[in-house]
């Protein structure tokens, strides 16, 4: 019996059909998300958390003309959460594992929180060093608006969320679960930033040269509308698509009453969107409009589809000056892929190109590829050889076409807008307007890289743009 029991053991040990043992390691994650996309100081973040981890580590950051640790956190206690089902829409429901509270001292900017982790493996096999980093950001508000500087730079932080498929689902159906899009995606999950594609160049320029910035999110323009009051210059950057309704119609007053607006974005306000749940989620139906409940029941002009669908009639380009309707692609979604990604300048003598040396017809930005990869543009007619809008459309009077590149949609973008051409030519344009206080628009997603390259009339005119408006930089 003892040699039978010995021979059933040692086949027991050497087969390899053996079971798992308890302390075999598991796989190592860790994520989070703050507890508000922004705060002002002496508010408390809070992070919320999800881990395999026993422990875990934070660091924070601001992301500027450096990166500068402003706050760490050692041995976290870990906790794993579960994902429920409708994370993606409705959020985590994490709990908070980390809090801590924002001192006056921390200037106004986007914080990156990084979260590491690392273990020795397992007990009896995959006996080996593991780590795992992940990040989240939140932005920081200025404690007293205004007081610093006179330039408010809002971060798209909508178009992030709009993008962020974490949990399966995001507003697109491309990289969604089963290729389904959704409807409604949450900021309390782990996000997906597009902070460093384009604002971040911008802010590391500005502050690099001596601008003193302000920041703040999309929502704040809606759920904090005092930011406004007392800044001269309002910026947008990057890849600004998703707006709602209260952050169009305050930025449009604050014009209204002089405060001045400068757009080194594309795509910009292409997307309505609306806020719910205290603005911890977007909605938004976009080419499924008929699905929108207030295409039944409410004011259409809410419905969450593209601002220039006829039932919401308000394009883009009645505040920005351009508009996705007249612009398109140019570099990517394969059009004019061979571009030369420059702007073609029509008026030198305007202070927009002040000290550029540049003249009717030169090109400038090629080299970076600033006009790409998402265009807006306005509808216009050719006189004495230079655009001109024709106003048609809803571009603001009074605005002048400084410079264009060629663009196009992709056909099956027709498909997306009601009431539009498939094969519309379209460009990306550089121009400006006063209605109040002045609006400059550069129609493109990727002017930033020009900073970013060191471009010097994209630099000369970044930097006219911001003297004028907003107030030179310090020592200036």
């Amino acid at each position: 019996m003892l040699r039978l029991l010995s021979f059933t053991c040692l086949i027991a040990l050497s087969s390899p059909l053996i079971a798992a043992d308890v302390s075999d390691p598991r796989p190592l994650f860790l994520e989070g998300y703050a507890g508000a996309v922004s705060y002002a100081p002496g508010e408390t973040v809070s992070l919320h958390v999800s881990t395999s981890a026993a422990k875990f580590g934070v660091e924070v950051m601001r992301l500027g003309a450096k990166a500068e640790v402003v706050h760490t956190v050692a041995d976290v206690a870990g906790q794993e959460s579960p994902i429920p089902e409708n994370a993606s829409s409705h959020g985590c429901n994490w709990p908070a594992l980390v809090s801590f509270p924002i001192p006056d001292t921390w200037r106004s900017g986007y914080y990156q929180v990084t979260l590491k982790a690392a273990d020795g493996g397992g007990k009896f096999v995959q006996r080996n060093r593991r780590s795992v980093e992940s990040s989240c950001f939140f932005i920081v508000r200025p404690k007293v608006p205004a007081q610093q500087t006179k330039i408010l730079f809002q971060l798209a932080t909508n178009t992030y969320n709009a993008y962020n498929n974490w949990g399966g689902f995001s507003l697109y159906g491309f990289h969604g679960r089963a290729n389904v899009q959704g409807h409604r995606v949450s900021f309390l999950r782990p996000p997906a930033s597009q902070f460093g594609n384009w604002e971040q160049p911008f802010a590391a320029w500005a502050e690099s040269r001596g601008y003193v910035l302000d920041y703040c999110a999309n929502e704040d323009l809606e759920f904090h509308p005092e930011l406004l009051k007392d800044y001269k210059l309002v910026l947008s950057v990057g890849h600004d698509e998703y707006w709602s309704s209260g952050m169009r119609d305050r930025l449009e007053a604050f014009i209204g009453t002089g405060g001045n607006v400068a757009f080194f974005s594309g795509n910009t306000c292409c997307w309505q969107v609306r806020p719910e749940d205290n603005g911890t989620a977007l909605v938004s139906w976009k080419q499924r409009w008929v699905m929108d409940p207030v295409f039944a029941t409410g004011d259409q002009r809410l419905l969450s589809t593209a601002w220039s669908h006829h039932l919401v009639n308000r394009p883009e380009n009645q505040l920005t000056g351009v508009g996705f309707l007249f612009g398109g692609y140019h570099r990517s979604h394969g059009q004019y892929m061979d571009g030369k990604a420059a702007f073609q300048v029509h008026h030198p003598e305007h202070w927009l190109f002040a000290g550029t040396n540049l003249k009717t017809g030169d090109e400038f930005g090629g080299k970076d590829t600033i006009v790409g990869y998402e265009c807006d543009g306005c509808e216009f007619t050719l006189k004495d050889g230079l655009p001109v809008p024709t106003h048609r459309d809803g571009t603001p009077e009074g605005f002048v076409i400084l410079g264009s590149c060629p663009a196009r949609w992709h056909p099956d973008d027709a498909l997306w807008y009601d009431r539009f051409p498939k094969d519309r030519q379209g460009a990306a344009i550089l121009g400006t307007y006063t209605r109040g206080g002045t609006v400059v628009t550069t129609g493109t997603t990727d002017w930033a890289h020009g900073l970013r390259g060191k471009d010097p009339a994209v630099e000369r005119i970044t930097a006219n743009v911001l003297d004028r408006l907003g107030g030179p930089a310090s020592g200036q």
